[in-house]
């Protein structure tokens, strides 16, 4: 049976999710339900990570099976507070047997589950399997990341070496694979010759069920709880303006109450959505789905990247391309302030690119198997 884009009706698909943060995460929950709902099956997921744990929200959200293995992971510098590439490096030799381990655990993993197609959001020993073990199992990569592959993507300047480093560990990524398909803040040219197809957003579901107002408070979003000094000293200059902020520091109650109008927050999806559907304006440490909910829901947003975290830069840049906001080296949001009332909304082409994500991702997978089931079904009507 075939689906009307000529896809078969029914595929088994495993995930295999870099599992460092949320985005990657997040995005494997939405293509879940997209394939759920165009009556795919994904067998399961492997979580690669560095403690081997997986997190609850993703494991409420994604109801098929779930495996965690070890992987590289970034590593940040406490002193400075930025990217620490050396120590992310050194990290990864001293846990090498730790991630041979793993290989065999996705090859186990594959042998088992016996999928049609492998989606790998990102992690590099998802691209050394295929590389080594050769599984016939078709590989099709997932990230934003891939996008920064494009020649036509504009890079910062000045950073040739972050630059060859982080493209470097997104080729690992995708040895084997068969397509890689570039998410992006908008429509983007595909870079055929080296298989790179630029494809919309994948967001939680739940952000197309919000309908945003605009309240009197500034959201944060801090993926380095230790960049948490800079906000402080802005906000003792300006302790009038209202400030809400989710971060990654473990606290004992779900609220940190630092003054009147200054409110730390655990992190928790649901209810950053719902103070995002209410805020005048998001200030992110430039993650690429923070900054594409923004963007659905009409929000401004100030972009500030980890220090040395040259996809977050990248992320920066063309967010800013892209009519998502402004972007900023540390937590002085007056600039911030004074950008809110001349942004320009730009929900609509936003909505109108997310909303065809289904279509697009089906059409591109399509592409991998249609060829061949043209060609059996060429043979079949000539036979005698």
């Amino acid at each position: 049976m075939f689906s009307p884009l000529g896809l078969r009706d029914f595929m088994k698909y495993l995930f295999i999710i870099q599992g460092e943060g949320r985005g990657h995460l997040t995005q494997a929950i939405a293509l879940c339900e997209i394939l759920h709902k165009n009556n795919h099956e994904v067998v399961g997921a492997l979580i690669g990570s560095a403690d081997g744990n997986i997190p609850v929200f993703f494991t409420e959200k994604f109801k098929s099976p779930s495996i965690a293995f070890a992987s590289p992971y970034l590593v940040y510098c406490k002193k400075t507070k930025s990217l620490d590439i050396q120590k992310t490096l050194t990290n990864s030799i001293f846990r090498l047997k730790n991630y041979i381990s793993s290989l065999q655990k996705i090859n186990t993993t594959i042998h088992k589950l016996k999928p049609d197609v492998i989606i790998n959001f990102y992690d590099v020993l998802a691209g050394i399997h295929q590389f080594f073990f050769r599984p016939k199992v078709p590989m099709v990569c997932v990230a934003h990341q891939y996008l920064l592959l494009n020649p036509d993507f504009k890079h910062p300047k000045s950073h040739w070496l972050d630059k060859f480093l982080v493209n470097t560990n997104t080729r690992i990524t995708a040895l084997g694979a068969t397509k890689k398909l570039a998410l992006s803040f908008t429509p983007f040219s595909n870079y055929e010759r080296q298989n790179i197809y630029t494809i919309p957003p994948l967001l939680r579901p739940e952000i197309t069920q919000i309908l945003p107002t605009t309240e009197n408070y500034i959201l944060v979003y801090m993926t380095q709880y230790s960049l948490v000094d800079e906000l402080l000293k802005w906000h003792e200059k300006n302790p009038e303006v209202i400030v809400h902020c989710f971060w990654d520091k473990p606290q004992n109650t779900e609220v940190y109450v630092y003054s009147k109008n200054l409110h730390f927050h655990r992190i928790n999806g649901q209810k950053f959505l719902g103070m995002m559907q209410n805020c005048k304006g998001l200030v992110t440490t430039a993650g690429f789905e923070s900054v594409c909910e923004a963007m659905y829901l009409g929000k401004p947003t100030m972009m500030i990247p980890v220090p040395k975290h040259y996809e977050q830069a990248c992320n920066a840049l063309d967010g800013k391309r892209s009519g998502a906001g402004i972007s900023g080296v540390k937590f002085d949001l007056t600039a911030f302030l004074d950008y809110i009332p001349n942004h320009k909304d730009t929900r609509s082409d936003f909505q109108t690119w997310h909303n065809s994500s289904s279509f697009v991702f089906l059409r591109e997978i399509e592409s991998i198997f249609k060829p061949a089931e043209q060609f059996k079904t060429l043979l079949s009507e000539t036979a005698f």
